[in-house]
This record gives C-alpha cells, sequence and structure tokens, in this order.
C-alpha cells in the first residue's frame, strides 16, 4: 500500500509500549506503513527483572529502556507519551485527554495489572508488583522494615518486622521469596548491631497444593526444596482470608491462622488494563472473567478486522482451549504476527491462525538456583540458574542495560552485596496506621 493516488500511508496506531507492543513496532519499521506508538510512560520496562529492583539488586533504570531511543531508526514510527482514554471504532479513532487520533489498523497493548479477587482493599497493604513505582514501594517497606527493627525493643514487635509474607507462589512469588531470604540470611547479616537478620521469617503463601503451579509437579518440589534451603517457609493450599493492620489472617483446611507482619507483598494473580473495558463497551467484544478481552483465531476482534489486541490484555484460547499464560514470550510472538498479519494483507495475502510457540519457563530461586521447564528437557540447581542468566540477559532491549546489568551481576555474586538498597518515597496511610496500632499494642 505505496502512496498510491496520493493517499497517505496507512496508519497503524499502537496503544502500550511493553513486549507486545514495542515487538509489533519494531516488526513494522520497514513497512509501507506509518506508525504512532502511545504509552502513558516514556519508557519500555523489562518486567521480569522488576523483583531485583524491589530487593535492592538493581535500580530502575537498568531494566528500563527509554521508547524514542529504542525506536529512534525507525523513521516510520512516533512515540507519544500519553493514555487513551476511549476509542471510536466506528471513525477509527482513539482519543487521549486534549487529543484525538486515527487509525486505520489499531493494535491495543496495554498489559495487566495485580488482581486482588474483589479485596481492593488490600492493595494499600499488599503492594503488587507490576510497575517501577510498585517495585520501589516494595523496595521501600522492606528496608525500612529492617531500619525499624533495629530500633525496636519489644521482641513481638520486632519479630512482626522481621516477617514477610509473600502471596502468591507462582514465578514472581518464589523469585520475590528466595532475594528475600538472601537478603535477610546473607547480605545484610552484618549491616545490622541491635538486631540478627537471619532471625527474619520469610513466608510464602501458596492456594495451590503447590508452587509453581505451570510447571511439571517435579521442578516445583525441586524449587520448595531450594527455597527451603535459603530459609523460607513454604505454605501451600493456603488461603488469605483477611489483611488487616498488621494482621494476616490465612486459612489452610480447617486450620485458620493469623501471622502478624508489618510486610505483605502481593503475587496472587492479575487483571487486564482497564482498556479492556472501554473496549467492549465501544464493539460489544467479550470479556473473559480477569477482564481479558476475547479475540478471533488472528488475535483481531469479533466483526472489527482491523482492531488487534495482543498480549496480557487478550484471552486467546483457540490453541488449546485455554487462555495462553500472561508471560513475555506470549507477547513478543504476537506482536510479531500482527505486524507480519498487517504487511501480508498490504500483498493480498492471508496468515494462517497465531500459534504460539512454547520454548519454556524459567524461575529463579536465589542465587545458584532455579528451574528450567522445556517440555523435553527439565533441570533445576546452577546450570538452571546459569541458563536463566544468559536468557534475560539477551532479551533487555538495550546493550548498555546488557552491560550494567551483566555487570552488577557479577558483582553480587561474589560480593553478595546489592548497592540498590535506596529508601526513597513516603509511608502509604495504611502503613501508619498498621504502625500505630503496632505501637498501641
Amino acid at each position: 500500500m505505496d502512496n498510491l493516488n496520493n493517499q497517505p500511508p496507512h496508519h497503524v496506531v499502537i496503544v502500550g509500549g511493553g513486549f507486545g507492543g514495542l515487538y509489533a513496532a519494531k516488526a513494522l519499521a520497514d513497512a509501507p506503513v506509518n506508525i504512532t506508538l502511545i504509552d502513558k510512560r516514556n519508557f519500555h520496562l523489562f518486567q521480569p527483572l522488576l523483583y531485583q529492583v524491589a530487593t535492592g539488586t538493581l535500580s530502575p533504570a537498568d531494566i528500563s529502556s527509554p521508547l524514542r531511543s529504542v525506536l529512534s531508526k525507525s523513521k516510520n514510527t512516533q512515540v507519544l507519551m500519553g493514555e487513551v482514554q476511549d476509542i471510536d471504532p466506528q471513525a477509527q479513532k482513539v482519543i487521549l485527554k486534549g487529543e484525538t487520533i486515527p487509525y486505520d489498523t489499531l493494535i491495543l497493548a496495554t498489559g495487566a495489572k495485580h488482581s486482588y479477587f474483589g479485596k481492593d482493599q488490600w492493595e494499600d497493604v499488599a503492594p503488587g508488583l507490576k510497575t517501577v513505582e510498585d517495585a520501589l514501594e516494595m523496595r521501600r517497606r522492606i528496608f525500612v522494615a529492617f531500619e525499624a527493627a533495629e530500633k525496636e525493643t519489644d521482641p513481638a514487635k520486632r519479630r512482626a518486622l522481621l516477617t514477610f509474607v509473600i502471596v502468591g507462589g507462582g514465578p514472581t512469588g518464589v523469585e520475590l521469596a528466595g532475594a528475600i531470604a538472601e537478603l535477610a540470611f546473607h547480605t545484610l547479616k552484618e549491616d545490622f548491631r541491635k538486631i540478627d537478620t537471619s532471625e527474619a521469617q520469610v513466608i510464602l503463601l501458596e492456594g495451590l497444593e503447590r508452587i509453581l503451579p505451570p510447571y511439571s509437579p517435579e521442578l516445583s518440589a525441586q524449587a520448595e526444596v531450594s527455597l527451603q534451603r535459603l530459609g523460607v517457609t513454604v505454605k501451600t493450599k493456603t488461603l488469605v482470608t483477611n489483611i488487616e493492620g498488621d494482621i494476616v489472617t490465612t486459612k489452610s483446611g480447617d486450620r485458620v491462622e493469623q501471622i502478624a507482619t508489618n510486610t505483605v507483598l502481593w503475587a496472587a494473580g492479575v487483571k487486564a488494563s482497564p482498556l479492556g473495558k472501554v473496549l467492549t463497551e465501544r464493539t460489544d467484544a467479550e470479556l473473559d472473567r480477569a477482564g481479558r478481552v476475547v479475540v478471533e483465531p488472528n488475535l483481531s476482534v469479533k466483526g472489527y478486522a482491523n482492531i488487534f489486541v495482543i498480549g496480557d490484555l487478550a484471552s486467546f484460547s483457540h490453541q488449546n482451549g485455554k487462555p495462553l499464560p500472561a508471560v513475555a514470550p506470549v507477547a513478543m510472538q504476537q506482536g510479531q504476527y500482527v505486524a507480519k498479519l498487517i504487511q501480508q494483507q498490504f500483498a493480498q495475502k492471508t496468515l494462517p491462525a497465531f500459534n504460539y510457540i512454547d520454548l519454556g519457563s524459567l524461575a529463579v530461586i536465589g542465587q545458584n538456583a532455579a528451574v528450567v521447564d522445556f517440555k523435553f528437557l527439565k533441570f533445576g540447581g546452577f546450570f538452571a540458574w546459569l541458563f536463566w542468566l544468559f536468557v534475560h540477559i539477551y532479551y533487555l532491549i538495550e546493550f548498555d542495560n546488557k552491560l550494567v546489568v551483566m555487570i552488577q551481576w557479577f558483582w553480587n555474586y561474589f560480593t553478595r552485596k546489592r548497592g540498590a538498597r535506596l529508601i526513597t518515597g513516603e509511608e502509604s496511610k495504611a502503613e501508619i496506621i498498621s504502625r500505630q496500632l503496632l505501637h498501641k499494642a
């Protein structure tokens, strides 16, 4: 679709600069189209390493890349910082605050946020991990807890300060638990004078019968053993029924338990971004239980061949009857698929339905331990950890990020020191109330 009859080039609008949106934009860099990439942030975030920001190993800039820099050589691409508030499918426009942008093809890739399963009041008490701000808030709470414990003279209150509860035993929860255990039992061991950080409790709660549910049972068992060696207490078949003040109430079968803690971290579930609801109001698209848009086999919205939804916002169950997992490789492959589909349409050609190629799953469990599930090959331990390092370095977007992260990991490996342990930000209202209750006790 070259510029025939003085018609402007086909305009592709991509909403979201995460893995799906960015990979789509990069795959269209040489196509005869104009691209507008819209994101409310000016950077691409490598979410798989957010937990390392939350635990002081890396800084936000180490895992972030400015979108304009990443796409600077794509001369057909304009990057806009803004937030899409509405969509007009009939007029083929997206509406931002004070601005309307027309499109010929629309790609929505706005991802997901954490879900509290109807208990949204827990969000202030138990932050999730999806954004840089989330990671910095987690980091602040983790290190503030150690600092407060150093000054606390009451043994019970000190014990609550040194108790860290992670809700959710998926990859994020497992990685967080392992990293906090390494902090408490190794990195910080010589840094305090009044407290022994190795007396900390790191408790990982999972509602199902094993951690890492998507992995094979043997890898889940191996991961649990590795966490226990690090000092993590793993509790499966355990549901959180309430979080209030400095008390987490759990239920396992008929047994109800209360855990006194000042630090609760949430890694238990996700729900789609609010743009999914906007889209269904404008197109009658179906949403699944997590708020994701149910898409056609080619990732388009039913009845709208020029609107595509990819990544964590999409519910694609045409492959095996189950929605694809909300992981980065799915978003990457979907972004590349839609880009190829658009180009094939110019040549009056079609593509077969999207087919996700599952290359395997990885989860790290502290230093020197990880699990790798390649379906045909499953292994854990030190070599799995090395493979995990290689894969994450490979997929970091920019060379300087790769270099900085490699140097940081090399230094951390031999010294067990973490240089990004700054406490920034302010106490939330929930934390202030919790601290006041703790001191009244």
